[in-house]
């Protein structure tokens, strides 16, 4: 089969792969300039490994990402860092069962509630056991009115804002399940990772075209024909097309679909991530990887130093520090420059760490549209079905990894799925003929 493949993020690349070792001749389609959609890096002549434009790592748990670097016999990096929280102008460490039970600012038996509460979301397997529920009640219920008024509902309106209310339990059993002390990282960065399965792909036959953007998918008679948008724009066909871009750009570029399914898939919210990424001389947060910002004043919900988790000898010895957002597309720090946020920022930076300023080398700013679906508690009447309405189309993105939260492991779950589908599909047409 001729396939083509929209988006060269992990889900686009994992189907590629797979499809390509079937013998299928695929082409995949990215407007952007490199592989690697949400975890695209960028490098500095100085540094020896690429940096993510959004902070990442997996967890130990995430078979789907460490058997495919296995598989492509790709170094990976395992570390424990520090995660804190930070409580009343205070970093307190906030990783571990026994860090929880030394948790000055709750009582005693507030801190068991929790670490119990949480102990029993992560032996319970099956998230079906939440669905239907909305986590802050659910946490107010069970760890206690104040560990939820101080740590819990505080990182919810920094996360998801006046949806916080709303958000599916599920959604936090699976930020619960999946969490592991010890994280790993490609050596290289995702960024070099996802260049080697490229590699895989074209060396295996398939074609991946950077800086192509598609402007028209329409369904002919037996053959699906793309737009690409050049000047003058050309037209290709081909059997099958998977898409694995955000839903409100499949509904714009795709003729024939359904208005009740528009209406359906376009109703799920999403946020945008917006990182702030500070090129230091020295450590921000000491030896601190990960921070949680509990104080709602903050413009910023977390600070992550990626030399804390890797080693800063990568980066010319410079120290990387994320300032992390979720943002709603009508937030005017969206529309910002670098430095206009580092200046509303700038005072709540120095509370953390009051002489930062003095080894600020430069600052990066970047903005990954549609990166975090909404998941409220009628979350699963909404997710799109890999089959679309149009025959041989199909549909892969984050909006479709319920119950789990976006990360590059269900990426390429959803890869392995959807190129899975694609092929039983064709075999059941054969077989019907």
């Amino acid at each position: 089969m001729r396939i083509a493949i929209l988006g060269a993020g992990f889900t686009g690349l994992t189907a590629a792969l797979r499809l390509t070792q079937q013998g299928h001749e695929v082409a995949v389609f990215e407007k952007e300039s490199q592989v690697g959609g949400l975890a695209v890096g960028f490098s500095k002549p100085e540094w020896e490994w690429t940096l993510e434009k959004a902070y990442h790592h997996w967890f130990t748990s995430d078979d789907y990402a460490l058997n495919l670097a296995k598989e492509l016999n790709y170094p990976v990096i395992v570390k424990q860092p520090q995660t804190n929280v930070f409580v009343d102008n205070k970093s307190l460490p906030f990783d571990s069962p026994l860090s929880i039970l030394r948790f000055p600012y709750l009582p005693f038996v507030d801190r068991i509630r929790m670490g119990l509460a949480a102990f029993y979301m992560k032996l319970t397997p099956r998230y079906q056991k939440f669905e239907g529920q909305k986590a802050l009640p659910w946490i107010r219920k069970y760890m206690g009115e104040k560990a939820t008024k101080l740590v819990w509902e505080p990182l919810f309106t920094g996360k998801f804002g006046d949806y916080k209310d709303n958000i599916a339990l599920t959604w936090f059993w699976s930020r619960i399940k999946k969490r592991t002390f010890k994280l790993a990282y490609p050596q290289g960065g995702f960024q070099s990772f996802a260049d080697r399965l490229a590699q895989e792909i074209e060396n295996l036959g398939g074609k991946i075209l950077l800086n192509t953007e598609i402007s028209g998918l329409t369904s002919g008679e037996n053959k699906i024909s793309l737009t690409i948008n050049h000047k003058p724009s050309t037209t290709h066909q081909f059997d099958k097309v998977i898409v694995t871009l955000p839903s409100p750009i499949f509904t714009k570029i795709t003729s024939g679909l359904p208005h009740d399914y528009i209406q359906r898939i376009s109703s799920i919210p999403h946020l945008h991530a917006l990182n702030l990424i500070l090129i230091l001389k020295k450590p921000f947060l000491g030896d601190i990887y990960w921070l949680n910002v509990t104080d709602t004043s903050f413009p910023f919900l977390v600070l992550a130093e990626h030399t804390n988790f890797m080693d800063s000898k990568y980066y010319g010895n410079h120290h990387i520090l994320y300032i992390g957002n979720y943002l709603p597309s009508d937030h005017p720090y969206l529309k910002m420059t670098a430095t206009q946020l580092l200046q509303i920022f700038d005072p709540f930076l120095k509370q953390i760490n009051p002489t930062y300023h003095s080894s600020l080398i430069t600052s990066h700013l970047f903005l990954s549209l549609f990166a975090q679906p909404i998941v409220t508690a009628d979350y699963p009447n909404l997710i799109p079905t890999m089959e679309t309405p149009i025959k041989n189309v199909y549909l892969a993105n984050m909006d479709m990894v319920y119950p789990w939260d976006r990360q590059t492991n269900y990426a390429m779950e959803m890869g392995e799925k959807v190129a899975r589908s694609a092929i039983l599909s064709e075999r059941s047409e054969s077989k019907d003929l």
